[in-house]
């Protein structure tokens, strides 16, 4: 693969406090734009991942009228290493909460929306149904609004996944976030296994789907598992990569094994697009939906 044996290793030997970079720091949030929405997703008891895995591009996508909508409420059904979201016992699914949504959408005059959810494994039909409702709502409310879906794995199960599918969303993404190595710690509840057969998956059954996914470093992975999670990601069909670096929400959360520099970054791209994603977005602050907009223009059919 080009590049490779140029890109530095990451040495899994103890972990040292280190301060953060200068290309990690942002603002703070402000501006009408971000008001305006925060004001707006309260008033209609919605919640965005923005807010809830205190993602460090807030202040920017929020000023362009972009954000990321959270369905099934805010309480996780698992306890993931790495996010920031709470973790217990979740509220009974709202039905309404796809009509409010949509409603946002229409009156943010957002051109592409991300919806998400937070892992439902006590009804992973009912949150399926959940998405689709809120695509069908989308299209009703906001014509000519693309819509992307950042879905959970759905414990493996086929039938939730294409009750998703059947509502035709114009992107659909479900994050690797790391190395097979790594998951247990990182990913509790899931296996790469699964995710990766998803993936496969919604190609299977929608053949033309825009799939995308996502992986975060700086968990203590080496070079040659990411190049070969690229390789098992690009040979499954999907079409978008984001690559970030992972940030400890809190000390509860796992430590963070080193920061990868700018260039670091540029040499990920090379390699994910070397074995044939059709758009990578990689940079220590990406997120699976930063630049969602832009990855959309360059994949997804006009």
């Amino acid at each position: 693969m080009a590049g490779t044996s140029q890109l530095v290793q990451i040495e899994l030997g103890p972990r040292i406090p280190q301060p953060k970079p200068e290309w990690l720091k942002t603002r703070a949030p402000m501006g009408e734009n971000f008001h305006q929405l925060k004001k707006l997703a309260r008033g209609l008891g919605l919640h965005t991942v923005c807010e809830s895995a205190q993602c460090p591009n807030i202040g920017e996508c929020w000023n362009h009228r972009t954000a990321t909508f959270m369905l099934l409420g805010d309480i996780c059904t698992r306890r993931c290493g790495f996010c920031a979201v709470p973790k217990g016992k979740p509220q009974p699914i709202d039905y309404e909460e796809p009509r409010r949504v949509a409603e946002a959408v229409a009156k943010l005059g957002i051109r592409h929306a991300v919806v998400t959810s937070v892992n439902r494994d006590d009804d992973n039909v009912g949150g399926a149904r959940v998405f689709a409702e809120t695509i069908h709502q989308i299209r009703l409310l906001a014509p000519g609004c693309r819509v992307e879906v950042l879905i959970p794995d759905f414990q493996g199960l086929e039938e939730p996944l294409r009750v998703v599918l059947d509502a035709h969303p114009d992107v659909l993404n479900h994050n690797t976030e790391t190395v097979p190595r790594l998951y247990r710690a990182v990913r509790s509840g899931a296996r790469y296994r699964r995710t990766l057969n998803l993936l496969e998956n919604a190609k299977r059954l929608s053949p033309g789907l825009v799939t995308k996914s996502g992986v975060m470093v700086g968990l203590g992975e080496s070079m040659p598992e990411l190049v070969e999670v690229f390789r098992d990601l690009g040979s499954r069909g999907v079409d978008i990569l984001t690559i970030g670096q992972y940030l400890r929400p809190s000390r509860d959360h796992l430590p963070i094994a080193r920061f990868y520099t700018p260039e670091e970054f540029r040499r990920l791209k090379e390699e994910a697009l070397s074995v044939g994603f059709r758009h990578v977005e990689s940079g220590p602050l990406v997120r699976s939906s930063y630049h969602a907009h832009e990855q959309a223009d360059a994949t997804v059919p006009a």
